[in-house]
């Protein structure tokens, strides 16, 4: 694990019980490796599309949540089919879904 990061499981207990604080929901869908694990969330508020944000590295070395999926409200189920190719391609990845008003302030 790089220096100066958090372990995967310790960053997704505190967006959960930040999300929580907020009056919002969040559940974990899929536990990855607990340390160095990557981190997907699932952002909905209220019934309305889902969004994926997935962090990924980018070219100055950083890793940066980038919104890779958005549900399309007359096809849902891909957007659920999408989820399940992800957790097969990548058992190490932990996806959460939270579901509060203005979620994108917690990947800020």
């Amino acid at each position: 694990m790089p220096e100066g990061r958090l372990p995967t499981h310790v960053e997704v207990g505190g967006l959960i019980r930040a999300v929580e604080a907020a009056g919002g929901f969040a559940m974990v869908l899929q536990k990855g490796e607990r340390d160095a694990g990557a981190l997907a969330i699932v952002m909905s508020h209220r019934g309305t599309p889902a969004r994926l944000w997935e962090r990924m590295p980018q070219m100055d070395g950083s890793r940066k949540f980038v919104l890779s999926r958005t549900q399309e409200v007359e096809k849902p189920r891909e957007f659920q089919e999408y989820l399940s190719r992800r957790k097969d391609q990548d058992q190490d990845l932990w996806i959460v879904e939270i579901d509060v008003a203005d979620a994108e302030r917690f990947i800020a």
